[in-house]
């Protein structure tokens, strides 16, 4: 048995760090949304700041764009041009996936400064390209209505993942301790 366990260390290790990252992290961001309604920023400060830069990105691509509190649902309605497209929920506001993404690169331990730099950076980049993705699917909304299934369930999850897929493959082969055990 002891065998075992120093044959499958890291693999155990990195089971147990990201688990535990992850935990904490997910519990952190549960209370986050348990203590932040209620304020004025509906339904939570991170969802409705997207929902604002969703409609200024917009806006700014000659989309006349509002954005309005959703009254049955803790969300908020993206509508162009008169036209209600399209809802900003929690679950759009990337904070999910950059938890996961966070928990990967800690979990896949490098150096101390370059994994927090890595981390935070990876998160911008992730945050902008979700903002990106959803002013985008507004636009295939738009344009294409009868497509919602296949923009909003498959293409667009597919982007978000997708980059985070590929930073993870960065870090692990250009900057984790895993690259440099192999050198």
């Amino acid at each position: 048995m002891k065998t075992l366990l120093l044959k499958y260390k890291a693999v155990i290790k990195f089971i147990l760090t990201f688990s535990i990252v992850y935990g904490l992290l997910t519990i952190a961001y549960k209370f986050y949304l348990q203590f932040s309604t209620g304020t004025a920023f509906y339904p939570d400060y991170f969802t409705n700041l997207v929902a604002r830069q969703t409609e200024i990105l917009l806006n700014k691509l000659d989309y006349k764009t509002v954005i309005i509190p959703h009254t049955n649902e803790p969300s908020i309605k993206v509508i162009v041009n008169d036209k209600y497209l399209a809802r900003v929920v929690e679950g759009c506001n990337s904070l999910s996936v950059i938890i996961l993404f966070v928990s990967f690169i800690i979990a896949f331990s490098g150096k101390l400064k370059t994994a927090i730099l890595y981390a935070f950076s990876g998160a911008v980049f992730i945050y902008v390209i979700n903002l990106l993705r959803i002013v985008l699917l507004s636009i295939g909304l738009y344009h294409y209505p009868k497509k919602e299934y296949i923009l909003h369930t498959v293409i667009f999850p597919a982007i978000i993942y997708g980059i985070v897929f590929l930073l993870w493959l960065i870090w692990v082969n250009r900057f984790s301790n895993v690259k440099r055990k192999h050198e």
